[in-house]
């Protein structure tokens, strides 16, 4: 796996990440800044031991790292290093950094799918301003694979200046709440085709 442009290729650090809670840990300490181990685990809905324990191992793989401390210093505060993360396959990749960068990716797709499936199951409860704003979409694209990359690379120039991590409370306009893009781009796979179903119906 690899952050940003650099790109992540350490198997065990892609695999350390994959674990659910970690990434639950991250997400928190990128949105909303440093933090305690007591104050992700609540987060996480993990005991605060273990939250020191997920802490140490991104911190390990250069996740996270210690940060100022507040008040009298008495807590130990991490946070976030680096901006977005990003994984792909690469034709140049060994069988473990493949199946390793396969296992974070589909820790990645499954966060966001039941991140999606939160905010789905509650619209109605959203004002009508903020179901208006929120839209579930699928679009077919016909494209070569260069296309297809600048396609991502707009998207992105497109929301980057509105990222939570380079975007305080304070430069948001009064109302902004932390909100969430997904992108997948991928070169559609060809489906099997199942065939017409028999006449007899009631067979068993």
């Amino acid at each position: 796996m690899t952050r940003d442009s650099e790109g992540l290729s350490d198997p065990k650090a892609m695999r350390a990440l994959a674990h659910p809670a970690r990434l639950l840990i991250l997400n928190r300490l990128g949105v909303e800044g440093s933090a305690t181990a007591t104050e992700v685990a609540e987060i996480a809905g993990i005991t605060p031991s273990a939250a020191s324990y997920h802490l140490r191992m991104l911190a390990k793989y250069g996740f996270v790292e210690d940060a100022p401390p507040r008040g009298d210093g008495r807590e130990r505060l991490w946070k976030a290093v680096g901006g977005r993360l990003s994984v792909g396959v690469l034709p140049e990749d060994q069988p473990e950094v493949r199946a390793a960068k396969v296992t974070l990716m589909t820790a990645f797709r499954r966060e966001a799918n039941e991140e999606a499936d939160r905010a789905l199951s509650r619209v109605d409860q959203e004002s009508e301003e903020w179901r208006d704003a929120t839209v579930f979409s699928r679009t077919r694209l016909r494209v070569s694979a260069q296309e297809l990359v600048r396609v991502y690379e707009e998207i992105e120039k497109l929301i980057e200046p509105y990222e939570a991590q380079r975007r305080s409370e304070q430069d948001a306009p009064e109302g902004a709440r932390v909100a969430e893009v997904q992108v997948n781009l991928f070169p559609v796979a060809k489906r099997v085709v199942p065939g017409l179903p028999t006449e007899d119906h009631d067979a068993v």
